[in-house]
């Protein structure tokens, strides 16, 4: 049997999951937080939409992000992950 290239589903979960203990980078882009997220530029617009900008406080047209704020919005991406974590009412 070949051990080296066997890995678990929790194994696989783990890979797509951001790493708590080093960050490689100080800010990622839009396209670069998307990628690590596993989701397109478009799921991370509705996620932010839905959770931090509102008519009044539009999203702006560049962002960028950091690692914590990117554990953050993975919570709110999957929804699933984050069942321990209480819900904000979303801004009007």
């Amino acid at each position: 049997m070949d051990f080296v290239n066997h890995v678990s589903p929790k194994q696989k979960d783990a890979a797509h999951m951001l790493n708590l203990k080093k960050p490689t980078k100080q800010y990622y882009n839009e396209i670069e937080a998307a990628h690590a997220l596993c989701i397109s530029q478009e799921a991370l617009h509705e996620v932010l939409d839905k959770h931090i900008f509102n008519r009044e406080h539009p999203r702006p047209g560049v962002l960028e992000f950091t690692h914590a704020e990117l554990l953050l919005i993975s919570v709110w991406a999957e929804p699933e992950r984050g069942r321990n974590v209480l819900a904000m009412p979303a801004r009007d």
